[in-house]
């Protein structure tokens, strides 16, 4: 899945130029946290989110004090280091720029102008649906050997089985690097069925492990 299909592409934004105060008014307004800020041209230049601007805002302590502090410009106050990306990006390698930079939201550009934005809001709620984890239905890990063709062998079950595979995640064997995880999401309320026929197999089922079926 590419960011086109779930970035938010009517982008609310300022400029340079803005005032604090008009951008504490424009997230209260619109329900946002950050804020994108292009130039004349809709060129993304830097970006502003709530926490800034409450460090550039007057203490509630000292309510009524300060306030021309609500009047200086967002170019002085706005992180100019933006990390972007582009509409043609996978989902997964933006998952992995929030995670490396601990980054809360993806300005997208295309042609050097803003189109859009990602947060992590909804990097979460793609991830989800990515993996069906909406979807009623059970999770089974299995651990193969980490080499070539094993998926194969290990779908044509489920198909026996009629279960249909919502997604399915790879990741590495922590204890063991000459093995992998493979968790399935299917769409099957009971997998008992399931899980024997996989153990029957010669297949290490790590989850569900349920009682009463051979190992």
């Amino acid at each position: 899945m590419i960011v086109d299909e779930v970035m938010i592409k009517n982008v609310i934004s300022l400029q340079a130029d803005n005032t604090i105060e008009e951008a504490i008014n424009l997230m209260r307004t619109k329900k946002i946290r950050h804020l994108p800020i292009v130039d004349g041209d809709n060129h993304l230049i830097g970006l502003v989110n709530a926490s800034k601007l409450r460090e550039a805002s007057p203490s509630v302590f000292h309510a009524g004090e300060h306030l021309e502090d609500l009047q200086k410009p967002l170019s002085m106050i706005m992180r100019t280091d933006v990390i972007y990306g582009h509409p043609l990006d996978f989902v997964e390698e933006v998952a992995g720029l929030f995670y490396e930079h601990r980054i809360s939201c993806l300005p997208i550009t295309k042609d050097k102008k803003l189109v859009g934005i990602i947060t992590e809001t909804d990097l979460l709620r793609t991830m989800v649906e990515l993996t069906g984890a909406h979807q009623p239905g059970s999770q089974i890990e299995i651990r193969i050997p980490n080499i070539t063709g094993q998926i194969s062998g290990i779908t044509a079950l489920f198909h026996k089985r009629k279960a249909n595979i919502l997604s399915i995640l790879v990741y590495p064997d922590k204890k063991d690097d000459h093995f992998k995880i493979l968790v399935f999401r299917v769409q099957m309320i009971n997998p008992v069925g399931l899980i024997e026929e996989l153990k029957n197999s010669g297949l290490q089922v790590l989850w569900p492990n349920l009682p009463g079926i051979s190992k």
